[in-house]
């Protein structure tokens, strides 16, 4: 009983900072894998209720199908270029926007 709710508590909190993550990082890339983890965390919750089906099914509807449809929106849609100019010039404008700017 003891090892149960220590499990559930352990778990309780893996799923509230992950979720928390996912609102409050800035990375989407970083986010979708916090959703990922708070998801499969939701679905440990599900194994010790007794309720394997349930666990199952988050796993492969959620995890396995929905995690994997926002990680391929993330791949499609990331701008490679607009990063690797915000890193070299420390989040600023790009040459290009400041001579636009004169």
């Amino acid at each position: 009983m003891v090892l149960e709710t220590a499990a559930f508590a352990l778990f309780a909190g893996v799923t509230l900072a992950s979720s928390l993550g996912v609102v409050l990082v800035r990375d989407v890339w970083h986010s979708a894998l916090l959703l990922g983890v708070a998801l499969l965390s939701v679905a440990i919750h599900y194994v010790t209720l007794q309720a394997e089906f349930l666990a199952a099914m988050q796993i492969l509807v959620y995890v396995g199908g929905v995690l994997i449809l926002i990680t391929f929106a993330v791949m499609l849609t990331h701008d490679e270029t607009a990063e690797a100019d915000r890193g070299a010039q420390g989040m600023g404008p790009t040459d290009t926007e400041a001579s636009n700017a004169d």
